[in-house]
Parts: structure tokens; C-alpha cells; sequence
């Protein structure tokens, strides 16, 4: 009896002491009580893929405001669906002139890329006619900060993107504004003396840019990318005539591709770049649906790729910019299950920035090629979901989601670092 009691007793302390009760505490007891969280709505997951199995979910089956974390399932979506290489535009030729059908993709004339296939095509021929596709989206997403119209992380989305939708503007010998792309310089109206620097107002529906006196020697400042903007824009740049069609609507046969796909993929995660975001979805509309608009791809993706999540989520846009986005920590581990499932861990590698590094700098500094996640952050949401090889080399896929949280971000995700340091450390 006493054997079978002291066995017993021993079971209780092995069970007790085991790494997943050692997770359950240690987000109980230490990153939920801590001050940054203590008030705010949290919700982790931790995975197991080996094991098939979850090591602690905690309101894991909750919705959560995600921020850039929407990134992930747009990644997917890219990753599947683009191929290898970006399509640039479609396009056919007779004799002098081409006729091109735009698809979307952000890298033309975007100052990430110096090499330029599209653009190396384009010169070559005298008479430039622009298809019109089927472009049924908004220039903004749906739940968007109108505040934010001005700032260069909202850069407006389009059918036919070209230098990144934006335009960028330094002062010379605090005295001239140089603009780029030089088209738009006709369009700065400078409203009083410049001796520092300056601020740019813009009107909302016009490509008008007011420069009043301020402390900026630079800014990047999207433009509103009308049709007619791009038409404008591609002329001026190319030195050609550019003419629109928009009624025919039979696809030209020939594919230019301009950029491997995983040259846009990095970036978008890296640094959460929202225009690649938004332009990826949109791309993969066009690809499958032969039509670009969000709403419609989401609602395909949902109905196919993602029928398997564990919660639907409420997904509206392709950079998790508005708020109206809901997702699940569950969400999130599934599809990124599925994406070590289908591409493999070493693609991902590539495409996630690691410990220190992208948007993760200054953060898992000793888990550099040990931690690859994807960050989210908008006011009172933080947000992190990737994969951790822990010290054992398992390997897990984890989110944690914190919304409403009255903290600073800073130390938001610092409780959550030391959270996952600890996980990696015991697992």
C-alpha cells in the first residue's frame, strides 16, 4: 500500500512538473497576471504538429481584433496561387503597339525592384493601350482609418500599381521640393515660405499636395491612382502614347512575369508592408476569379482552402489595416499548419522574419533561426503567430492575440517575449 502510494505521489509531481502544465502556469501565473496584460483580452495556442496535439490553449476558440497577423492566411493565399513568378500583365503585340491587361502586381516601378522586365517590355514598343480589368474594389479597404489616408502604410490599392501608389518628396537647400515620380511635380502648390522643412496636406479625392512650413526634410505620400492618374503616369514615364480600352474584355494571350513571388512575399512579412498585402490578394482574385476584388476571393477562400478552420473567421481585407478583421489563436495555428504542411518549412523560412529581425528586430535576439512569426500591432491589439523551435528542437506553431490592452506596445510584447522564452526554454 504504501509502495502504490508513494508511486502514486510520485505520478502527481512527474504530472505536475510535465512542460505543458509548465506552459499552463506559466501563462496564468506570469504573463496574464502581468501588468501590461492584466486588464486586456488574451488569447494563446500552442501546437504540437508532431504530436498532433494543442499544449495549452487559452480562449484559443475566441475572436480577436489580428492587425497584420491577417497577413498570414493572405500569404497562404499567394503562396498557393501566384506561382512561382508574379504575373506582371497580360499582354499582346501587332506590329508597333501593345496591348496590355494589368493584373495587379505592385513591383512595377516600385523602388524594391531595379530590375524591370515589364517596364524593359513596355519600352520597346510606340503605342501602349491599357485593357482595363475588372477592378470592383475601393481604393481603401473596408474598416480603414480615413485618418490615415495620408500616411505611406496606406498606400490606396489599384488595378495597375506603379511606383508603389505613392509619391515621394524631399527638400533641397530648405528651399525647393523634388518630387518622384517627376510627373506629379505640377502638382505641389508650396502655401508659404519653407526654411526648415515642411508638412503635406492633400485633399482627400484629388492628387493635390500642399507643402506648409514644418520640421520634414522628406515624405511619402500615397497618391489617389484613378485610371486616368495611371494612364497619365505611365505615358509621362515611358515617353509613349498610352490610350485605354475599356470594353473589350477577352484576355490577351501572351504573360509577362516581372518578380519571383517570394521577392513580394518577404517584404510583406518582413515589414509588414500593407500595399503588398492588399495587391497579393487582389492578384490572387485576379488569378482565380478573373475579377479583383477582395470580397470575393475572401468568401472562396473561406468556402475551400480555409472550410477546415476551426471558428470561420470575419476576414475583410488582404493587410489587417481595419478593424472589422475577427480571427481565432486556432485560426491562425491551423493555417499556419497547413502552410508547413504544403510548402515546407524551409520556403516559410524565407518568407517569416526570424528572432532580430523584420519586425521582430530588437525582439528574440537568442532565437534567431529559432522563431519565425509574423507581428501585428494596432492601437490596444498586439499580436504575434508563428512557429518556435524550442530547445529540445520540437517544433511548435503558436498565436497569441492581445486586444485592449492600455499598455504601450513595447511592453506588451516584451511580457509576451518572455512568455515564449520561457515555452522554447522547457518544451
Amino acid at each position: 500500500m504504501k509502495r502504490y502510494l508513494f508511486s502514486l505521489a510520485a505520478l502527481i509531481v512527474l504530472y505536475s512538473c510535465s512542460p505543458t502544465q509548465q506552459i499552463r502556469r506559466s501563462a496564468e501565473n506570469g504573463l496574464l497576471q502581468s501588468e501590461p496584460l492584466k486588464t486586456a483580452h488574451v488569447g494563446i495556442s500552442i501546437f504540437d504538429p508532431a504530436a498532433n496535439k494543442y499544449l495549452y490553449n487559452y480562449q484559443g476558440d475566441k475572436y480577436f481584433v489580428p492587425a497584420s497577423n491577417t497577413k498570414i492566411p493572405t500569404c497562404y493565399a499567394a503562396m498557393k496561387y501566384l506561382g512561382d513568378s508574379l504575373v506582371g500583365f497580360r499582354y499582346s503585340t501587332n506590329g508597333n503597339s501593345i496591348v496590355i491587361e494589368p493584373s495587379g502586381d505592385p513591383s512595377f516601378l516600385h523602388s524594391d525592384y531595379k530590375i524591370q522586365p515589364a517596364y524593359q517590355l513596355l519600352q520597346q514598343y510606340q503605342n501602349i493601350t491599357i485593357q482595363k480589368p475588372l477592378f470592383e474594389d475601393e481604393f481603401i479597404g473596408s474598416g480603414w482609418s480615413w485618418n490615415d489616408f495620408k500616411e505611406a502604410y496606406m498606400a490606396q490599392r489599384s488595378n495597375f500599381p506603379i511606383y508603389g501608389n505613392t509619391v515621394r518628396l524631399s527638400l533641397k537647400d530648405n528651399k525647393q521640393i523634388q518630387v518622384a515620380p517627376s510627373y506629379f511635380t505640377t502638382n505641389i502648390e508650396v502655401g508659404e515660405p519653407l526654411t526648415v522643412g515642411f508638412t503635406i496636406e492633400k485633399p482627400w479625392e484629388e492628387n493635390r499636395f500642399i507643402a506648409l512650413a514644418g520640421n520634414s526634410k522628406s515624405a511619402e505620400i500615397p497618391f489617389r491612382p484613378t485610371i486616368g492618374t495611371i494612364q497619365a503616369l505611365l505615358a509621362d514615364t515611358l515617353n509613349r502614347k498610352v490610350e485605354l480600352d475599356i470594353a473589350t474584355t477577352k484576355r490577351p494571350a501572351n504573360v509577362l512575369h516581372s518578380q519571383p513571388t517570394d521577392s513580394l512575399l518577404r517584404p510583406m512579412m518582413h515589414r509588414s508592408d500593407n500595399f503588398f498585402a492588399e495587391q497579393s490578394l487582389l492578384m490572387v482574385s485576379n488569378e482565380k476569379l478573373g475579377v479583383m476584388k477582395d470580397s470575393k476571393i475572401i468568401d472562396t477562400l473561406l468556402k475551400t482552402d480555409f472550410k477546415d478552420l476551426p471558428q470561420k473567421p470575419r476576414w475583410v481585407d488582404g493587410s489587417g489595416l481595419s478593424r472589422y478583421n475577427l480571427f481565432t489563436p486556432q485560426d491562425f495555428v491551423t493555417i499556419l499548419n497547413k502552410m508547413k504542411n504544403e510548402f515546407g518549412m524551409e520556403r516559410i523560412k524565407v518568407i517569416l522574419p526570424t528572432g532580430n529581425d523584420g519586425t521582430l528586430v530588437n525582439y528574440y535576439k537568442d532565437l534567431d533561426g529559432k522563431l519565425f512569426a509574423k507581428t501585428g500591432t494596432l492601437s490596444g491589439v498586439v499580436a504575434l503567430s508563428g512557429f518556435m523551435y524550442t530547445k529540445k528542437n520540437k517544433l511548435l506553431v503558436f498565436s497569441v492575440l492581445v486586444n485592449n490592452h492600455q499598455s504601450s506596445a513595447t511592453n506588451v510584447r516584451r511580457a509576451v517575449e518572455h512568455f515564449l522564452m520561457g515555452v522554447q526554454e522547457k518544451y
